[in-house]
């Protein structure tokens, strides 16, 4: 018998392109009512992107367009006060 090799989902950070497990990376969506949130979850509906836990990346991503051309939106100074908060908390 050999052991059954379980296929880990990965995705890449929007902003160092590098590839990472799904579940270690923070997924921001662009919803189709609700603008653009930040989903733990990974599960609500809507274009996303993934950043990884880099305090640099969440930087860059807050600061230039990598989030806009990623989720295909131009985000407001509001969205990204709080994509920047929450990096704050949760990041480092």
């Amino acid at each position: 018998m050999s052991a059954h090799n379980k296929r880990v989902p990965t995705r890449t950070c929007v902003v160092c392109r590098q590839a990472y497990p799904k579940r270690q990376l923070t997924r921001i969506v662009r919803t189709p009512d609700q603008g653009v949130q930040i989903d733990p979850s990974g599960k609500l509906a809507g274009r996303g992107g993934y950043l990884c836990s880099n305090p640099r990346c969440w930087q860059v991503a807050v600061n230039t367009r990598a989030l806009d051309q990623a989720l295909k939106t131009a985000l407001s100074e509001e969205e990204r006060q709080t994509i920047a908060r929450y990096a704050e908390r949760a990041v480092s």
